[in-house]
């Protein structure tokens, strides 16, 4: 049995415990937002790195969106969707967005190459490791009967549309006919194919054996890759006409119409949305993925300098 004494202060505890939590409530409710919609495979930079430094600085609370390029701006496109600042790996999504009318200029922030991520775990851990010291072909690892790759939509993703790029100029540049339908049957593999926020989770989990990936996000997950040529890789804008536009494919998109794709430099642009509820703090983070402090959280989780001016 409690005393008198005892419950009256609980009951004073409980009061002040509620009193602070509603004026916590409101200070939370008083802090601006800012919704940032940006390519998946962005999250770790974006939510350990460049979002939490960006509200210590400025008295934000960072909203993060992470999809497909492809899919988040035709969300945004349709008004699906709502965000301040859009950043997009490639300029075809930022493409969609600017014939939307919501959004004009944007800015080259980071770049980074297209590898191959394996698993530690898998059972061919020790040929891919083999395949990462140039003692063997890549590729031969790729090419054998139960290898677990996977990718991402090349319907709704940059990052699914670039590794069969990546496998088009392999077959040129190893002299391999056939090579990249060898590795992922058709373009669009169901088998293969895992939304961009799952697909290293599932690597990680060693559920996959190799996946495709960005040189950038293999280093923020701190997982093991087999480096690609610059010949394959698209990370070199100097090869683009003369070598990277050789590779092309046809693709039905979700609208219904058949588009043939072509290559684009990996590069990750960054804008403001023209309906931005937060313009002015989405115009200072912006603003900060291209100053030195932006850009040495960028390098912190493995991503190169931008290369190449404004699409």
């Amino acid at each position: 049995m409690f005393s008198n004494s005892l419950v009256r202060r609980m009951v004073r505890l409980a009061a002040g415990f509620g009193m602070g939590c509603a004026a916590a409530a409101v200070a939370a409710a008083d802090v601006p937002v800012l919704r940032v919609a940006y390519a998946g495979s962005m999250g770790a930079v974006m939510d350990q790195g460049l979002g939490p430094s960006f509200d210590k600085n400025h008295g934000t609370r960072f909203e993060g969106i992470g999809q497909g390029a492809y899919g988040l701006a035709r969300l945004l496109a349709s008004k699906q969707m709502r965000a301040d600042v859009f950043v997009s790996i490639t300029s075809g999504p930022v493409d969609i967005l600017r014939q939307a009318g919501l959004l004009d200029r944007v800015v080259p922030v980071a770049s980074t190459r297209m590898v191959i991520v394996y698993s530690d775990r898998s059972r061919f851990a020790a040929q891919f490791q083999a395949a990462a010291a140039g003692k063997i072909p890549w590729y031969t690892v790729l090419e054998q009967e139960g290898v677990r790759f996977g990718r991402t939509d090349p319907a709704t993703d940059p990052q699914g549309r670039n590794i069969v790029f990546t496998l088009r100029l392999a077959e040129r540049y190893y002299r391999q006919p056939g090579l990249a339908e060898k590795i992922l049957g058709p373009i669009r593999n169901p088998q293969q194919i895992f939304t961009e926020p799952s697909l290293l989770s599932r690597l990680e989990a060693g559920q996959i054996d190799a996946a495709s990936g960005y040189r950038s996000a293999a280093l923020s997950h701190h997982l093991p890759f087999i480096e690609l040529p610059d010949e394959i890789n698209l990370s070199n804008p100097a090869l683009m006409e003369r070598w990277y536009r050789q590779a092309e494919f046809s693709l039905s998109l979700p609208n219904g119409k058949t588009e043939t794709l072509q290559t684009q430099p990996l590069v990750f642009y960054a804008g403001v949305l023209s309906n931005a509820e937060n313009p002015t703090a989405a115009q200072a983070f912006v603003d900060f993925l291209a100053s030195p402090d932006g850009q040495r959280i960028f390098a912190q989780f493995g991503y190169d300098p931008p290369k190449g001016g404004a699409p």
